[in-house]
């Protein structure tokens, strides 16, 4: 038989999320399946955002199920900051804007008063800037300085 010693070991990281180890901002039903989406490594943690598919499927109403939400996004309509993302479980958070052309909606992500994401719908020329927290400044070695905001983007 297997010692517990190697019956403990697992290879690399969870690929799986529980519905009920989801975030409660998500908003995903109790009863609503097994599982929920497991976010992708990302400019946002995982517990800091929403994945796609949820903003798909779950807010904006375009998918009934994650089937349907796989199939808009590899038709290249679903826009993130401007750029397309194929994949459903992208991090889109605070201060996103998550577009989808065919449609013209275009929507940043913000808080409510509870702490959960809002979509707020935004015009073109809305969508075209974001404010960004400066996360970190540091010099390089040629002394230029460098800021690192909330969502990993780096400002010379």
């Amino acid at each position: 038989g297997l010692s517990p010693l190697v019956a403990a070991m697992v290879r690399g990281p969870k690929k799986h999320l529980k519905r009920l180890n989801a975030p409660n901002h998500w908003m995903t039903g109790k009863l609503g399946g097994i599982y929920a989406p497991k976010v992708s490594a990302g400019p946002h943690k995982a517990r800091e955002c929403l994945p796609v598919v949820i903003i798909v499927r779950n807010r904006m109403k375009y998918a009934l199920t994650r089937t349907e939400a796989q199939a808009i996004c590899m038709q290249k309509l679903i826009k993130v900051d401007g750029r397309i993302r194929t994949d459903i479980n992208f991090p889109a958070g605070f201060m996103d804007v998550v577009e989808i052309e065919k449609s013209g909606d275009r929507v940043r992500l913000l808080y409510d008063t509870k702490g959960r994401f809002v979509l707020h719908p935004v015009d073109k020329t809305e969508a075209g800037f974001k404010l960004g927290k400066v996360v970190r400044k540091e010099l390089t070695k040629k002394g230029i300085p460098v800021l690192v905001t909330h969502d990993g983007r780096t400002v010379r």
